[in-house]
């Protein structure tokens, strides 16, 4: 508040509010009542003006000692003080309001719009809603799994190295290589004899092969159980009495499906022949803990990663595909999150708590506008839309995200009643922000507010020194009267 008006922006670092205050901004309006009313009082002996940054002249207060000298005794009745308190007031307040910026939750709707691409060369687009955009933003297609990865049930399962086998041989009659001779039994007795052999279990090694009496090392790693199963039977068609072979899969570590995520101890869950869906898997490995609008499924096959929200595989049976061999599955607990700024009851991150929700809804979890504050028509959300969507809503595709998304802004009008309706059915995405201007008289109201606190403080301390001359004053007047009677 202190230096000459020569130096303003450069003494003490001041702020040059003429390039900082906008244009059409009510303190520019009270600049020039002040200045007037200044000018008006200047008879008085005081004169007074506004200089362009805002701040109280240098020479603006200055008073003369000799009008000083004989204003001193003629402040004697309460109106005189109250008119010079009330100048002084004027004064610090313009003062400090000139010399700072009042406190803000954001800008209010008008500047919005003078920033926005069209009017203030932003980076945005502002949209306004209505029943087409609502239209264009509902008919939005859900996330959805690539269609390289909706191929069907996955092929027939094929031994893998590591896998565990079982072979039995079956011969036609007893006495053979995989059989017992009938066996001598007491008379009568029930001759006992064996047509088959089971051979124990086997892990497929390193070389893919598993070994047969009498058949060697028979290959089995990529082949499925029946080649196996013929392959032995023709090489034991020369030794064995018209044998038939069954080879079973005890355990498979490569036909499975891995299954992890939070709140999960971890699973791998063979695989049928009958195939299983992402859920059969995920219901198998022990279920999701999370609800389903708070739960993301990645799926990783292939190289390929793809993330879906689990309420979109409950709803949609297309996109409950298949579980193939090799797949991980991790269950992800992502709440879906919205933030909400202005004049609204609470300015925070809220979760949605259901799969969807809409903007009146979301309004209505930051505890509406508020009434003293908010400015109805300035509702305005803020997305990233992909380039498709912003072609949709005819908005210029502005790629300010590094994904190559557009930033832009939805503008709503709650002043009107059709507002509320469009409300509801408007979609709210997860990551959106949305804003609530304030009206354009708020910084109207806390200036005044601070005007009326600081000329109640002036006119009380005004007060007390008018009450301190005044008993000043009658004690002078008694002593002279005293002197001027006595002998």
């Amino acid at each position: 508040m202190r230096g000459d008006d020569a130096i303003c922006g450069q003494f003490l670092k001041y702020i040059d509010l003429e390039k900082r205050v906008r244009r059409k901004h009510p303190l520019r309006a009270i600049r020039v009542i002040v200045n007037a009313t200044l000018k008006s009082l200047s008879g008085e002996g005081t004169t007074a003006s506004i200089s362009s940054c805002g701040c109280v002249s240098g020479q603006s207060l200055r008073i003369s000692r000799k009008t000083g000298a004989a204003a001193s005794p003629d402040i004697r009745n309460r109106a005189q003080a109250m008119k010079i308190s009330a100048l002084l007031t004027s004064i610090i307040a313009i003062g400090v309001v000139g010399c700072s910026v009042m406190p803000t939750a954001g800008p209010t709707a008008s500047e919005i719009f003078d920033q926005a691409t069209a009017g203030g060369g932003g980076h945005f687009e502002i949209v306004n809603v209505d029943n087409r955009i609502v239209e264009v933003l509902r008919a939005e297609p859900a996330a959805s799994l690539p269609t390289d990865l909706k191929r069907g049930k996955p092929p027939p399962l094929r031994i893998a190295i590591g896998d565990t086998v079982s072979v039995t041989i079956y011969e036609s009659t007893a006495g053979g290589l995989f059989g017992t001779a009938p066996a001598e039994t007491a008379p009568g007795a029930a001759a006992t004899r064996t047509r088959s052999s089971t051979i124990p279990e086997q892990v497929v090694a390193l070389d893919g092969a598993i070994s047969v009496p009498y058949a060697g090392r028979v290959p089995a790693a990529g082949h499925t159980p029946l080649e196996v199963q013929q392959t032995i039977e023709k090489r034991l068609a020369e030794r064995a009495i018209e044998p038939q072979v069954i080879v079973t899969v005890a355990k498979s570590v490569s036909n499975a499906v891995t299954v992890s995520g939070e709140n999960m101890s971890g699973a791998r869950v063979p695989l049928s022949l009958g195939g299983e869906t992402l859920l059969d898997i995920i219901a198998a490995a022990g279920g999701a803990k999370a609800p389903p609008h708070e739960t993301l499924v990645r799926l990783s096959r292939g190289g390929v990663i793809t993330t879906i929200p689990m309420g979109t595989l409950v709803a949609a049976s297309a996109e409950n595909i298949y579980a193939w061999p090799g797949d991980v599955i991790t269950l992800l607990r992502v709440p879906q999150t919205f933030s909400v700024f202005g004049a609204t009851l609470n300015n925070t991150q809220l979760p949605f708590g259901a799969e969807r929700i809409n903007l009146a809804q979301a309004i209505a979890k930051a505890g509406g506008l508020q009434d003293v504050r908010a400015d109805p028509a300035g509702v305005f959300l803020f997305r990233f839309e992909p380039p498709p969507v912003a072609s949709a809503v005819k908005a210029p595709a502005f790629a300010t995200a590094p994904d190559g998304r557009a930033a832009i802004l939805y503008h709503l009008d709650l002043q009107q009643a059709d507002g509320y309706f469009l409300a509801e059915r408007f979609p709210v995405k997860e990551d959106d922000l949305i804003y609530v201007a304030n009206m354009p008289t708020v910084q109207l109201q806390k200036f005044f507010t601070l005007v009326a606190t600081i000329s109640g403080t002036v006119i009380g301390a005004a007060a007390v020194i008018t009450q301190s001359t005044a008993s000043s004053s009658s004690a002078i007047g008694a002593a002279v009267l005293t002197k001027s009677t006595a002998p």
